[in-house]
């Protein structure tokens, strides 16, 4: 596939650089721009290189990346995989699908199913990073298993509060996964009861179901 002065969106995976596909590492390595979060950026960007944190001016982002696509070589990270909640979404908005190369990333919901050794294909996976599922997604089934990705303020009590009040059983098992792939990675075992009335955990991965 050509990508000379294509957008590159790569995705980073969960954190730790071993989760990074190789494909993505060489793409961010030969960045002559650098696109990403600080603690992204702070990771990977490299001395020569032009930077840009992706904050929630994204109006100048995308301007930015405007005036530099002419001249290639601009790598946008976005943790996890790029084609789930991810800023590609914003690219796609902005810029015709042929200017973008998206090289994928591992999710932070397939690295919580993986450490619970759960297979994740019947799985309904939702985001409240920013945003609410609709209802429909949230009301109990019988055997459902739901993948959260969560914010500070959709933390895990605040979750299993709300999925009590859409029928779901109280003893229905929760896991509550925070810091993925880093040093101190937790994984708390609950059920929806005590989880909505335990301290609450937030941008963490949960998954509600067995």
């Amino acid at each position: 596939m050509d990508k000379v002065n294509k957008l590159t969106v790569a995705g980073i995976g969960p954190g730790g650089r071993e989760y990074v596909l190789p494909a993505a590492a060489a793409a961010i390595k030969n960045a002559r721009v650098l696109i990403g979060g600080r603690r992204a950026l702070a990771d990977f960007a490299q001395g020569g290189q032009k930077t840009m944190a992706i904050t929630k001016d994204i109006t100048s982002v995308v301007e930015f990346i405007k005036r530099e696509l002419p001249a290639g070589g601009i790598v946008v990270m976005v943790s996890g995989d790029p084609g789930f909640w991810s800023f590609l979404d914003t690219l796609r908005r902005e810029f015709p699908a042929e200017k973008i190369f998206v090289i994928p990333g591992i999710s932070s919901l397939q690295i919580a199913f993986s450490r619970l050794a759960l297979p994740w294909h019947d799985a309904k996976l939702l985001s409240f990073h920013g945003r609410k599922p609709k209802d429909e997604d949230l009301i109990y089934k019988e055997g459902q298993i739901l993948g959260f990705l969560t914010d500070g303020a959709n933390n895990s009590a605040a979750i299993a509060k709300l999925l009590l009040s859409f029928g779901w059983p109280p003893d229905t098992p929760m896991h509550i996964l925070a810091n993925l792939s880093y040093d101190n990675e937790e994984i708390i075992a609950a059920t929806l009861n005590m989880a909505a009335t335990s301290e609450p955990v937030g941008h963490c991965v949960v998954i509600v179901g067995e």
